[in-house]
């Protein structure tokens, strides 16, 4: 079986831009092993958790891929097991999401060598048609939809039961922050010493507000993790489609409302956002102020923990302005926190 868990990084892609062919090995291992015609093309789309390429025939779009930064997954099984959760929500007509496309063996994960003595799990999932929200000038009027698309994932994860050998990882706060965290720590990110304070101090904050965070069924469970503008499409009906299931794991259901602003919690739209998040996540089911604390508190360790994804991560992984203000707009969030620490629903 070949080790997942070995400290590799994707700096094979990392002298490619977005639109540039895929290396050969890779080209040839997908053709291979999807049984796409050898006119295919695989061209760059991004550089971050994994290098996605976009997979086209007769140069019509027909799937994108995954390249997996080796070492994110535990093994085949966890990448089986986001398809499978990804294809229950599709046929229970939870959310609109893209369907996971299986190689000619019939699974929906290849191991493939780059000739270097790696091999590099690839999963295929059917092209999107639309446009990335994160693109749209103003997404403000769409995150009433995606409360409620989240609240309806949460309910589908307290009732699925997940099928024999389904694996994947959790999102607990030593994932999130410290030394055990699974991307970059954010005290890594060029501060200078009055921000490393405020952003400690925000830390303890929130780390203290999760103290008694429970674990018990109805708050924790399988959940997207990673549901902000960039990976959701919207298509020419309006219509939101749910992309990039790569993070799902098993956390606290509030922890999705942390992730639905990642990065853009300085800006001053973002309590506008929450707002309706929350009004379109009661749409489904409650929304407490219990739950606007723990939420509040991780937004908060969820913003550090982006600040410390940017330590690992290509600039070009974000939009410009973003990628700018992560440090700024970080010590803002953290200031208003100090504030008020739901204030981001206040």
């Amino acid at each position: 079986m070949t080790d997942l868990s070995a400290p590799l990084a994707l700096d094979t892609f990392e002298l490619l831009v977005k639109g540039d062919r895929a290396p050969d090995w890779l080209y040839d291992g997908v053709v291979g092993a999807w049984g796409y015609p050898l006119g295919a093309t695989l061209t760059l789309i991004t550089v971050s958790e994994n290098a996605t390429f976009l997979v086209r025939v007769d140069d019509d779009p027909v799937a994108v891929l995954r390249v997996a930064r080796p070492g994110y997954m535990s093994g085949v099984a966890a990448f089986e097991s986001e398809v499978a959760w990804v294809r229950s929500l599709a046929a229970q007509g939870v959310a609109r999401v893209p369907t996971g496309v299986p190689t000619l063996d019939g699974t929906f994960v290849a191991m493939l060598p780059d000739g270097r003595g790696s091999a590099w799990a690839c999963v295929s999932y059917s092209y999107v048609p639309g446009q990335v929200l994160e693109d749209i000038a103003d997404p403000v009027p769409y995150y009433r939809r995606i409360g409620a698309t989240t609240a309806r994932l949460h309910e589908h994860s307290l009732r699925w039961t997940p099928p024999p050998g389904f694996e994947r990882h959790a999102w607990d706060l030593p994932h999130m922050v410290g030394p055990a965290c699974r991307w970059g720590r954010w005290e890594g990110a060029g501060l200078g010493s009055a921000e490393l304070t405020l952003l400690s101090r925000a830390q303890q904050v929130a780390l203290g507000v999760l103290a008694d965070v429970p674990r018990d069924p109805g708050v924790w469970g399988l959940i997207h993790a990673d549901l902000r503008p960039s990976n959701l499409m919207v298509d020419d009906d309006d219509r939101l489609t749910l992309i990039d299931f790569d993070d799902s794991g098993w956390s606290w259901f509030w922890y999705d409302f942390a992730a639905a602003f990642s990065f853009i919690e300085h800006l001053p739209d973002a309590p506008t956002m929450a707002a309706h998040w929350v009004d379109g996540y009661r749409e489904v089911r409650p929304f407490t102020d219990t739950d606007a604390r723990y939420g509040g508190a991780l937004s908060m360790v969820r913003r550090l923990q982006m600040l410390g994804w940017t330590t690992t991560h290509r600039v070009d992984a974000l939009p410009p302005e973003l990628w700018a203000a992560q440090v700024p707009g970080t010590v803002q969030v953290a200031e208003r926190f100090l504030a008020s620490t739901t204030w981001l629903l206040d």
